[in-house]
This record gives structure tokens, sequence and C-alpha cells, in this order.
């Protein structure tokens, strides 16, 4: 397996992102790695040894570490380990949460020559001003990519002291607020220009596939949200497919949206859908007045399920009026309809029909295709045995899913949570965690079958998979 793995993999490298990485997607690669399994604790323990060669590097006979009791926390203690045969002091709150993989660190650190002192108040930091004046290095692990707003007490008091030192400091990943720093040192990729970074043993796979971790930008709902706030869907299509609009409204439901209208000629029956009939065989320009309305009060328009080849002109309508639009089947047709921002969700052959390009190559080449034909502001979710996701600058691909997904519908269900998930994210992380989340719940309702599954049956799985 792994041989027929590593072709698709090097040439997938050319697709991996560079440069400054932005703490949110620095969260969702980090779980992506653990998913792959890679444990977090392993990436740690890389990262405090990176910082410790870096400490090393101006030959210092004094080190004194101070740490949060985060993760970053837990980088600047197996620093010290790494540290322990020159004169090491770490400095950390004595209170105050601390994540698992900080306190298997500090546990760790107690079976080493390292002397540990716990501070609760100004006070107790300022006795210790000593260790400041004489060190000749200084780790800055207090706060990492995660931490908001000014540091307060103990850790304000100690980046007084350390700003006052003469000490060179070395940041771990990114400078606590208000510290300064001679070196920062970023793990995998750099949060900031200009920044040096090293390499943690992040998996390829952890950036170039949707995982676990790009579910991560769905943020929980308010206590106080209102009827409305995970965002309201129009599904427009049926008319020779009745049960297709139905399926994606569904599914925009299990994915979250809060409201969801089905405008189509035919009913079928589903109390948690507001159906809104449409006279007639098929959806045709006449309904217009009907839908015009309702496009631009929605959050996010989906056009095409179930909607034939003769409604293409209610398509290019509703695009130029929707806010955002998710278009899908039959809605793939040139002139391919754009407006506002669109997530376009063709098959191979409807990705050929709506561009004219051919797919024609391995995968990585049938990406290079699918980036270079996205529209400005557009996401393209290319569905196939691994899909691509490109907003014509980022590609990512996704290979969760199953041989009993090719049953009619699943692509329906993928359109509808793709819409839900769109009212919320930007069209390129929207289409990534549906592209993901779809997947999965067609694995989890097959359940280890190759047929037999029924589009229904991803339904239920939907939001276990998004929102646990």
């Amino acid at each position: 397996m792994q041989d027929l793995l590593s072709p698709d993999l090097v040439e997938l490298a050319a697709f991996c992102e560079a440069g400054v990485i932005s703490p949110e997607r620095m969260r969702a690669v980090d779980q992506n790695a653990i998913a792959l399994g890679i444990p977090g604790i392993r990436l740690m323990e890389a990262a405090g040894l990176a910082l410790a060669c870096a400490v090393r590097e101006s030959a210092p006979e004094r080190v004194l570490v101070l740490c949060g009791r985060g993760n970053n926390g837990g980088d600047g203690l197996v620093a010290a380990r790494h540290l322990q045969d020159l004169t090491v002091d770490v400095v950390v709150p004595a209170c105050g949460s601390a994540t698992p993989e900080f306190l298997a660190q500090m546990a760790a650190l107690h079976h080493c020559a390292v002397a540990v002192h716990e501070v609760a108040v100004p006070a107790g930091v300022e006795a210790l001003a000593p260790l400041f004046e004489r060190a000749d290095a200084i780790v800055d692990a207090m706060l990492g990519t995660g931490v908001h707003g000014a540091p307060r007490d103990p850790l304000a008091a100690m980046i007084g002291l350390a700003n006052r030192s003469a000490a060179r400091i070395v940041a771990a990943d990114v400078p606590t607020p208000g510290t300064r720093s001679d070196l920062v040192l970023a793990f995998h990729r750099p949060k900031a220009p200009g920044v040096r970074a090293a390499g943690i043993g992040i998996p390829l796979a952890a950036e170039v596939f949707a995982g676990p971790g790009d579910l991560l930008c769905l943020r929980p709902k308010s206590p106080g949200a209102h009827k409305g706030a995970g965002g309201e869907v129009l599904v427009v299509g049926g008319g020779p497919y009745q049960g297709a609009p139905f399926l994606a409204g569904m599914a925009a439901l299990r994915a979250g949206a809060d409201l969801v209208r089905v405008a189509s000629p035919a009913y079928v029956p589903c109390p948690d859908l507001i159906h809104v009939p449409l006279a007639g065989a098929v959806v045709g320009e006449e309904h217009l007045e009907v839908l015009i309305p309702m496009a631009e009060r929605a959050d996010v328009v989906l056009c095409g399920n179930g909607l034939g080849t003769r409604s293409h002109a209610v398509v290019e309508a509703l695009a130029r009026v929707a806010p955002r639009l998710v278009l899908d089947a039959d809605a793939l047709r040139i002139p391919l309809p754009a407006g506002a921002a669109t997530i376009y969700t063709p098959h191979a052959a409807e990705f050929v029909r709506m561009t004219g390009r051919s797919l024609a190559g391995g995968l990585a080449e049938r990406a290079r295709t699918v980036r270079d034909a996205v529209p400005a502001g557009a996401a393209v979710l290319l569905k196939g045995a691994t899909d691509i996701v490109s907003d014509g600058e980022r590609v990512r691909f996704n290979r969760t899913g199953c041989p009993a997904m090719t049953v009619g519908g699943t692509g329906d269900v993928l359109a509808g949570v793709a819409a839900a998930l769109f009212c919320r994210l930007s069209a390129f992380d929207a289409a990534c965690a549906a592209a993901y989340a779809n997947g999965r719940a067609g694995e989890a309702a097959a359940a280890g079958r190759d047929a037999g599954m029924t589009a229904t049956e991803m339904l239920p799985h939907i939001p276990e998979v998004l929102y646990g």
C-alpha cells in the first residue's frame, strides 16, 4: 500500500502551502497530524528539541525558561530538559488551568537537573530577579497562538523582568505579547513574516488533505443565539427529480442551518423543511417573481438538485441576486452562472461540461486543471474517489468516503452540507469541511458495506461528524 501511495504524495507536495500560516490553520494542521497517528506529545517533543538547539547557538551557560501552563509552556519544558547539562531554571505560574501535555512534561522535568520555580504573585517573581539578571539566555514559552489579550500576573511580572534583562531572548513559536525577542523560532511554519521556522515532523498529508482539523473553524453557537443564527438556505430544484432538493435541504439542516426553504414543483412530505410550491412540472422563469425575493433574503442559495436542463435562465437570474451561491448538478452548465461568492460542486463529467477543460492525467494534474478553472471569488469542489477543492490559489484534497457512496443522492447531501457551512465560512473552508464531513457520514452509514446504503441513511451522521 505504501508503494501505491507514495508517488501521489510526492506529487501532491507541490500543493502544500508555504510561508506564513495563521494560528487557526496551524491548529487545524496540528489536529490533522494527530488524527494521522502523530501524538501531540510527539510534536511537542520535536518543538522543544528544536527550541533547545536554537538556544545553544549563542553558547549560554545559564538559561532561564519562562513557561505558561499551555502547550507553548510544554514546549519550553521540553527545551529545559534537553538543556539540563547547562544551568537551567524554569519559572512557571503555580495556578491556572493546564493542558495534559504540559502536565506530562512537568512530571518528566522533575527527574531532571533543572530547578523549577512556581510563582503565584508578582512578589514571587520579583524574588527571582537574580535569575533574570544572571541568565545568558531566556526562553519565552509563556503564551502561544491561541491566547488573546494582555498577559496577566504573574506572567506580566515575568515579562517585565525579561525585558529589562541583558539576556538573549528566544521565543517559542510566537513572542508573548509585550515581550522583546532576539529570535523567534516558529514551529512547522512561520506565524509572521521574516520569522525563522523549524520542522517538527508534521506529515505532508496533514496539510494537503482535509481532516478533522478542518472542522475546527466551526464555532459553537453562543448561549444567546436566536433563530436563524445558523443561517438560512434556499434550495431551488426539483422537476424531473423531485427527491433531490429535499435530500439537499435535510442535509443543510443536519449541517447546522436553522431555516431551509425548498422551492420546487412537487412536495415531498418533510415537516422540518419549509416548502415553497412552484406551479407546473419544472422550474421556469415565470417563478422568478417568487424566487428572487427569497434568494435576496437567504444567506445561501443552492441551485441545481434535480432541476433538469430547461431551467438554466432561472439559475443565471438567481446568481445575480443571491448573497452566496452553491451550484450543483444541472446548474453546472455554460454559460456558467457567476455573481456573488460561489461554490461549484461538479463530478468529473459536469466539470468538463461547465469549463470545457479535460481532466486527463493523475491526481496532481487534475488538481492543477481545477485550480486554473476556478472563477474569481469562488471555490470548486470536484467530486471523485479523491475530492479536489480549490479557490484558484489553494488546493486541498479529501479522501474520506467509501464505495457505497456511488448510490444516487449522496451528491445532493454534499451540496446541502456545503450550503449550510457556507452560511458561516468562506467558500474554500466550507467546501473543504463539507467534503470531509460528507465522506465521514457516508462511511458511518455504510458501516463497512460496499453497497446497499441510501443517501438518507447519511443524514443522522452529519451532525455527529461536524459537531461531535
